[in-house]
């Protein structure tokens, strides 16, 4: 079941690439591509030219890589090494975890702590998105509650290590991890010199290299928050070497006595977020060094911040734009959002 998965069906969670499934050959470079699973998400990678296959396979094993150091179910990950190790010692951890803990206490502080990957405590107790999934006790969440603080994360950059400061402390780079992935795929793709192609780490994170098979920019159609359907979309952006990250309340949730409980998680109640948002979807420009990284770090971050908030820090941002849908079905944009969006579904309506 590794293999052969069709876009369409990893689409339902997030967004729909258009385009992905139509092409065929473009003049004399011929497309190759591979639907896979890595990092518990289904993938598809897409390129042309005589490189294609060369940059597919190395992305695929890259991905591999990633998910071994990063994923925190796996006992000899470097995050479930620095989790056993909370409290007690530091732990020697790839380069490229640094980078993506680095990242986050960045964001961490930009936030006003609304973004943080010590969570994880809070994760494991609510569980949502798995077998064991249910509603935390007031009381189970307060004893929690103590071990989140990104600023209890020290990390010693020279020699590569990392240690949680307290017993039980736990991260998760759930948030970031498949936007840093996306730009070390970038990075192969570059080294193949494929001008053409589409990176779809599970559709929430996401990145158009040049165009589609008809020349034109990559359309991609967000999600309706609220719908399963895959023609019953929010809309459609159109994009061109550009990176784009969702992140939504219909992802990983349970409804109980007709409440939506979802996998974002506020880290000073310890609830998930309630503050009106259905899902947020930003898009950064190519030029924007880790732009993968930087996109799911924002889309989350935006999220947790809310409409105002959120678009504000957006608009201070170069070459960054976004979209904020809310549960009264409203959809609010950053500056330069809309000349890249089409197609708003008749049920929701522009709120700026």
């Amino acid at each position: 079941m590794k293999k052969n998965i069709c876009i369409i069906a990893v689409c339902i969670l997030f967004i729909l690439p258009l385009d992905a499934c139509s092409i065929n050959n473009r003049a004399s470079n011929q497309l190759y591509e591979q639907a896979f699973i890595s990092m518990d998400t289904a993938m598809q990678l897409s390129a042309y030219g005589s490189n294609a296959k060369n940059a597919v396979d190395e992305s695929k094993k890259r991905l591999e890589e990633l998910n071994d150091m990063a994923s925190p179910t796996i006992d000899t990950s470097d995050v479930s090494k620095i989790n056993t190790a909370a409290g007690k010692n530091y732990v020697k951890v790839h380069p490229e975890i640094i980078k993506m803990i680095v990242a986050s206490q960045k964001y961490s502080k930009i936030s006003d702590g609304l973004w943080d990957i010590t969570v994880g405590p809070l994760i494991n107790l609510w569980g949502i998105g798995t077998d064991n999934e249910r509603l935390p006790s007031d009381e189970e969440i307060k004893a929690k509650l103590p071990l989140v603080g990104y600023d209890k994360i020290s990390i010693n950059e020279n020699d590569n290590t990392v240690m949680l400061m307290q017993p039980d402390m736990a991260i998760d780079l759930g948030g970031i991890a498949k936007g840093f992935a996306a730009d070390e795929v970038l990075n192969i793709y570059k080294k193949y010199n494929i001008q053409n192609g589409l990176i779809n780490l599970g559709s929430s994170s996401i990145y158009a290299i040049g165009k589609n098979d008809k020349g034109n920019p990559w359309s991609i159609a967000l999600k309706n928050p609220r719908s399963d359907e895959s023609d019953n979309y929010l809309g459609v952006i159109k994009i061109t070497d550009e990176g784009i990250s969702t992140s939504g309340d219909y992802e990983r949730y349970f409804i109980q006595d007709g409440k939506r409980y979802h996998h974002i998680l506020n880290p000073f109640t310890g609830y998930p977020v309630d503050n009106g948002v259905m899902s947020v979807t930003v898009i950064i420009d190519g030029s924007v060094p880790d732009n993968g990284m930087l996109a799911d770090i924002l889309s989350l971050t935006v999220f947790e911040l809310g409409p105002e908030k959120g678009i504000n820090l957006i608009n201070s941002m170069p070459n960054t734009s976004c979209e904020v849908t809310t549960t009264d079905f409203k959809v609010y944009t950053s500056t330069g959002f809309k000349d890249k969006f089409s197609d708003l579904n008749k049920d929701f309506k522009f709120a700026n």
